[in-house]
């Protein structure tokens, strides 16, 4: 597994910690580090995702809410929106993640920590928004 995956997963468990507990991201982040031993090379990129996608929520909810037909926000499972935050947040503001990498990671890590549906939901999720302008 690339340190990119591990950074996606690391920061995955960190907005997922935050959002359960309460608790800011950047106290968060060094929690989930410390017990989960997190590689040194995953934790730039980890940290960059926890913190665009902290400084950004309003504007990335509202940019998933407008392509998830049918879904609201707080109807969607907590690991599944924070994933789809994680890869918002690469397809809009990430000038270095290519779209079709970004999907992929979300779906490959809603495979492993969420429901056997839940890699078609964000697919069609993310891929309506590729395929809007709201995608740099």
């Amino acid at each position: 597994m690339g340190a990119r995956r591990k950074a996606r997963e690391l920061a995955l468990q960190t907005l997922y910690q935050c959002e359960v507990n309460d608790k800011p991201a950047d106290k968060g982040f060094l929690l989930v580090c410390e017990h989960f031993m997190a590689g040194k090379k995953a934790m730039p990129y980890a940290k960059e995702l926890v913190s665009g996608v902290t400084e950004k929520l309003t504007e990335i909810d509202s940019i998933i809410q407008a392509h998830a037909a049918n879904w609201r926000i707080p109807r969607m499972s907590l690991i599944d929106r924070n994933i789809l935050r994680i890869a918002a947040y690469e397809l809009c503001f990430s000038d270095n993640v290519p779209a079709s990498v970004a999907i992929n990671e979300a779906i490959e890590i809603a495979k492993r920590y969420s429901t056997e549906e839940s890699g078609a939901f964000i697919n069609g999720i993310l891929d309506a928004l590729r395929k809007s302008e709201a995608v740099k």
